[in-house]
């Protein structure tokens, strides 16, 4: 069963149970007699309405990631927390309503009936499909090789806890030693076929979702080595307790099954905030264009008078995951400006920028157009600058963890931004990659919003970088 698949049974799982729910609330509420009916409600609509609302209120608390062999505990204490707050949300709404329209209804408790209905068949359902997924996988549908990174005792542990909660869904698939002499062996019939240089191809050639680091404290000072390696890879990072201390608030404990593992550099913000971060994205973005439209097009008419050539520049940048977009800003430099000099970072005084171009760059209005990045999701308003592909691998050569950059969507501004100046050195770079390190680290709402307020200061008092 693939991620698609499972999410498509889960949906229509919960499209069956709530609208179950509310026709057995109705029917309790309205065909039994045994409650006042001061008017005939519909039906239809409001099940519809209800539907909508519950997969929304699911979608922001994550009840629609693909967990592979997830508690089934948990998956009810998540429906409980989501409902309890979405039924004291309508109870709340109906108040108002009957407040409104001064009608003065003692049944409105009944919701809390609902709410418990609610329970039993969405709560059954999700059970249902978690039970049939956990059998699926302990049969051997919807697996994931694992990469064990250490040949020693620790590793040894961790392939026999796999191999003995089955209901994990993970596979020991192949070993990745620190030492070359370890090459050829094996335990329980899985082999060491690489050393950690190796991890990149091993990951390819066996198709691996997740990496178990099981290094001996003697080669602690290797761990950044085997991150850069995987950084580059759509898998999940996993330490054994014992290396915990070498990073120290940026892991999060997982308890699975009583397997201890340790996931490392997670993704700090919930669900429900990145869905909220996405909606604030689209609505700034679009009032951004819309009461900017005025400016833009002076800005178009200043850039056209000034020089020849297109008023917007259009250049590749990496994205999430190293995905690759075209960045539009309007364009502050002389038309074809690296046709000589190839890629290079801007400076402070670079010849290349025009008149104008000074102006749009101090007060940030270069960067209007690329909430059209923004809209088609390949940007968002707070996040690390995307950089060319050129740079990011040229210095992923030179910086350890660069590459991290590229685990979150990029921004058009961010915490090194309001930080830092502008990139002119390597130097300048690293030091903007911490502010990054950290942002990604830190990531929230609250952090956005606070990098929002100081990127509104830089532009109204001019202190726009040239970045």
């Amino acid at each position: 069963m693939d991620k698609k698949t499972f999410k498509v049974i889960i949906l229509i799982s919960d499209f069956l149970f709530i609208n179950l729910s509310f026709l057995i609330y109705f029917i309790l509420r309205i065909k039994t007699g045994w409650f006042d009916i001061l008017i005939l409600p519909e039906f239809l609509i409001p099940m519809l309405v209800l539907f909508i609302y519950w997969l929304v209120i699911f979608t922001f608390v994550g009840m629609y990631r693909t967990w592979f062999a997830s508690s089934r505990f948990d998956e009810l204490t998540t429906l409980f927390k989501s409902t309890f707050v979405g039924i004291f949300i309508l109870f709340f709404l109906i108040f108002l309503d009957d407040f409104y329209h001064g009608v003065d209804s003692k049944s409105r408790i009944l919701i809390f009936i609902y709410w418990g209905v609610f329970l039993f068949f969405v709560g059954g359902g999700r059970l249902f499909i978690r039970s049939l997924q956990r059998s699926l996988i302990i049969k051997g549908i919807g697996r994931r090789n694992v990469i064990i990174v250490g040949f020693n005792t620790i590793a040894h542990e961790i392939h026999d806890q796999i191999s003995k909660h089955r209901a994990l869904g993970l596979d020991a698939a192949a070993y990745a030693s620190v030492y070359p002499n370890d090459l050829d062996k094996s335990y329980k019939g899985v082999k060491v076929i690489g050393v950690i240089s190796d991890l990149t191809s091993m990951i390819d050639t066996y198709n691996a979702k997740e990496v178990i680091i099981a290094l001996d404290k003697d080669n602690h000072d290797l761990l950044v080595d085997v991150i850069s390696e995987c950084d580059s890879k759509k898998v999940g990072l996993k330490i054994v307790p014992d290396l915990y201390e070498i990073l120290s608030g940026q892991a999060r404990t997982s308890q699975i099954y009583g397997v201890p593992l340790i996931d490392i550099m997670p993704q700090l913000m919930p669900e429900w905030e990145k869905k909220l971060k996405r909606i604030i994205d689209v609505l700034v973005s679009l009032f951004i264009l819309l009461i900017s439209f005025p400016v833009s097009l002076l800005t178009i008419f200043a850039i056209k008078i000034e020089s020849p050539g297109s008023a917007f520049f259009k250049q590749e940048r990496c994205g999430i995951e190293g995905s690759v977009f075209r960045m539009i800003k309007f364009r502050s430099m002389c038309q074809d400006a690296e046709k000589q000099s190839g890629p290079v970072w801007s400076s402070k005084n670079d010849p290349r920028i025009t008149h104008i171009g000074k102006i749009i760059r101090k007060v940030r209005i270069d960067e209007i157009p690329q909430m059209v990045n923004v809209l088609r999701g390949e940007m968002s308003l707070v996040g690390p600058r995307p950089e060319r592909p050129y740079f990011v691998e040229m210095l992923s050569k030179e910086i350890p963890y660069y590459k991290r950059r590229l685990k979150v969507r990029p921004g058009i501004t961010g915490w090194a931004q309001v930080k830092h100046k502008y990139d002119e050195t390597i130097e300048d770079v690293k030091i903007k990659l911490r502010y990054d390190l950290f942002y990604i680290e830190n990531m929230s709402l609250r952090m956005d919003f606070k990098i929002l307020f100081r990127t509104i200061f830089v532009v109204l008092f001019a202190k726009g970088h040239y970045n």
